[in-house]
């Protein structure tokens, strides 16, 4: 049977429950020494200890721990005085020790919260813990036609990312979001981004895996106090994908159920074209992991003098940060909310450092910059243009030697590979025609081809004036000094403008 999300929210309520992995950079793995840079070849990044080869005792990564101390205190938590790792058990072939150092019972940070707004209406969501953790390595299935294992002839194994340090942030149950929740969820994993490459603790770029979302889903009839049975559909990588997923799982939940059926517990896989999940496998309980305190690594105690340390040296959080620059720059909460969903605040932001107004900077990151990145499928950030070109850019602008059409132009140069601002006007002769003598021509060859709108202008209809200056922009290629074209053709046709 076909339901609706509408039919779906008039007869349940979403219960969500929301994992995030952020892989930490730091330059070497959890437990080992072993380099975490991206782009090495395949097992070229590895030791006994992360190959869990007998006898290999690992350390504990002291910049990881501080990383994880960082994002609990952002994350409102408390701070365990005393917390150890365990051993997750459980087979993967990508996983070579058969099992995984993390923390069960014992986070290193718990009980937080973090508030988000969707609609202008905000949101807590409560934080069960944070733990720290390894990642496992990489298979490659080769043969098939999804890249899945099914259906490939054989798998290759790369090991270098198995100990890259991670951290599983893990929300309590989120209630109350009712036909939001797919928004929340988004809004949810858009400010733990944000709050996340604030710290400086990760890129945090889900395009790269570096933070991937574990999107756990049920309902339970409206009115009711006991959740239903959940699924959790595995490594959502964008923000898109995780509001997608929610949505998805929503309808198909309440098909099943409205048709009757059970909802089994399981994981599941998204597809990014169709929008839609996948069963994957049935989904383990904590007591088949087996987990059991880890004997070759000592607990860890952080001395609450570091800690509050650690707590007085945190930046300036998001939501504080957003709300200050909002009120600075004059603009709707809308309007922030756009620049936020662009990953536009620090790109923004750089180019007002690098000398541009506010306005100057917002309009072109928010405009021309925005539709190319838009155009080639990429994050603002990740174009080939500084803030300090974009700032050249609004300055050459506010000097008069481009007009906003000419400053297009400029920024496609540079984003083509042409050179810096002032190189790519100097390549494409892009700067403003002041010159009297030729503007001065531009503006009689106007005139003499429209003799009937200049007789307009002469008979008191000064606002005919603009389709002469538009003649004038056509026949400079755009590059006319518009205000003093006007002031000449007023002056030449002896009309007081």
């Amino acid at each position: 049977m076909t339901v609706t999300y509408e039919d779906a929210l008039a007869t349940y309520e979403p219960v969500l429950g929301l994992e995030v992995h952020v892989e930490l950079g730091t330059a070497t793995k959890m437990f080992c020494g072993c380099a975490t840079a991206l782009g090495a070849g395949p097992n070229t990044q590895t030791c006994p200890v992360c190959l869990g080869l007998p006898g290999a005792l690992p350390v504990v990564n002291e910049t990881g721990v501080e990383s994880a101390v960082k994002i609990g205190l952002a994350l409102n938590c408390e701070i365990a005085e005393w917390c150890r790792f365990a051993r997750k058990n459980y087979f993967y072939p990508d996983m070579p020790k058969n099992f995984q150092t993390s923390q069960y019972d014992e986070p290193i940070a718990y009980d937080g919260y973090l508030d988000v707004e969707v609609d202008g209406e905000v949101f807590r969501v409560e934080i069960e813990r944070a733990h720290m953790e390894e990642d496992t390595g990489k298979s490659t299935h080769v043969g098939g036609a999804t890249g899945r294992i099914h259906g490939a002839s054989h798998s290759l194994l790369d090991y270098n990312r198995a100990g890259i340090p991670l951290i599983e942030i893990v929300t309590k149950p989120i209630t109350g979001a009712g036909a939001k929740a797919p928004e929340v969820a988004k809004a949810y994993v858009a400010e733990l981004r944000e709050l996340i490459k604030a710290l400086g603790v990760s890129e945090a770029r889900m395009e790269q895996g570096q933070m991937r979302c574990d999107v756990n889903l049920s309902l339970m009839p409206a009115g009711a106090t006991v959740f239903g049975t959940r699924s959790e559909t595995k490594n959502v990588n964008s923000l898109r994908s995780v509001e997608r997923a929610v949505r998805s799982e929503v309808i198909r939940h309440a098909e099943v159920l409205d048709g009757g059926g059970k909802i089994v517990q399981e994981t599941r896989h998204f597809h990014e074209d169709t929008g839609t999940t996948t069963s994957g496998r049935t989904k383990e309980e904590a007591e088949d992991y087996r987990y059991f305190p880890e004997p070759d690594l000592v607990p860890v105690a952080p001395a609450r003098a570091w800690v509050e340390q650690l707590r007085s040296g945190l930046p300036e959080l998001p939501r504080l940060r957003r709300n200050r620059l909002r009120e600075e720059w004059g603009v709707s909460a809308h309007d922030m909310q756009s620049i936020l969903n662009a990953g536009a605040i620090g790109p923004i932001v750089a180019t007002i450092d690098a000398g541009a107004d506010a306005t100057a900077a917002r309009k072109w990151w928010m405009g021309e910059l925005a539709r190319r990145a838009n155009e080639d499928g990429v994050e603002l950030a990740a174009l080939a243009i500084t803030p300090e070109q974009v700032a050249r850019v609004a300055a050459l602008v506010a000097e008069g030697k481009l007009n906003d059409k000419l400053a297009r132009q400029v920024i496609t140069g540079v984003l083509d590979g042409e050179g810096t601002p002032d190189e790519v006007v100097d390549k494409r002769g892009l700067a403003i025609v002041k010159d009297e003598g030729a503007l001065g021509a531009a503006v009689d060859e106007a005139i003499a081809g429209n003799p009937a709108i200049a007789e307009k202008i002469r008979g008191g209809k000064v606002q005919a004036a603009g389709a002469l200056v538009g003649a004038v922009m056509k026949a400079t290629r755009g590059q006319a000094d518009a205000a003093r074209a006007r002031e000449l053709i007023m002056e030449k046709l002896g009309v007081a403008d």
